[in-house]
């Protein structure tokens, strides 16, 4: 950040009186401006034994595919996120269970939250931010082209969930660090609550 969205003069990056962290604050109005980590909502939808998918038409991962999910906007709760960005994604109306999983990912500063839905209809389509959209099985799922190691986290709980309980309890995760030649995660931990 180079200038103050108030005032438009230029700011510094200094930790304010009262502070532990530096903060950018504008060197004539003296506004601090936070700089907080974004909220993703998001759905993974079963309709029988399958769970509803979405090939990316976008980056990053362009051509993985991934659970519907994106940024919350201002105004909405996460499970309205979670059901708009399933219609704006896959076409597709869910009804909210229970959440699932939240993922702190604090490389990127980003908490994900993946609620359990019932995907009411199998009625699903492409998008302009998905090129494909389909239901998958277990044994479908196509392990090494998924998108996201939150995607790969949500998916191995549903299912592990599924084959040894039929509870779906709450799992929060910490990721710490990914390489981003392999978006393989170097460093996760997870508490079951």
């Amino acid at each position: 950040m180079n200038y103050c969205s108030e005032c438009g003069n230029s700011v510094e990056l200094r930790i304010p009186e009262g502070d532990h962290l530096p903060r950018h604050i504008c060197t004539v109005c003296e506004l601090i401006h936070y700089s907080n980590p974004r909220i993703i909502a998001g759905c993974l939808p079963v309709y029988g034994d399958k769970v509803l998918l979405c090939k990316r038409d976008i980056e990053p991962r362009l051509g993985y595919w991934t659970l519907p999910a994106g940024f919350l906007e201002n105004g909405e709760t996460t499970e309205q996120g979670a059901m708009r960005e399933t219609w704006e994604e896959a076409l597709a109306t869910v009804e909210i269970l229970s959440l699932y999983t939240i993922t702190s990912i604090v490389h990127v500063n980003q908490v994900q939250m993946f609620y359990l839905a019932r995907l009411l209809k199998p009625e699903f389509g492409s998008t302009s931010e998905s090129s494909e959209v389909r239901l998958f099985s277990e044994e479908e799922i196509p392990w090494d082209e998924l998108a996201f190691p939150t995607v790969v986290n949500a998916l191995q709980r549903f299912f592990n969930d599924r084959r040894e309980s039929g509870r779906y309890p709450l799992y929060r995760i910490s990721l710490n660090r990914q390489d981003p030649e392999s978006n393989e995660l170097l460093s996760q931990s997870e508490v079951e609550l």
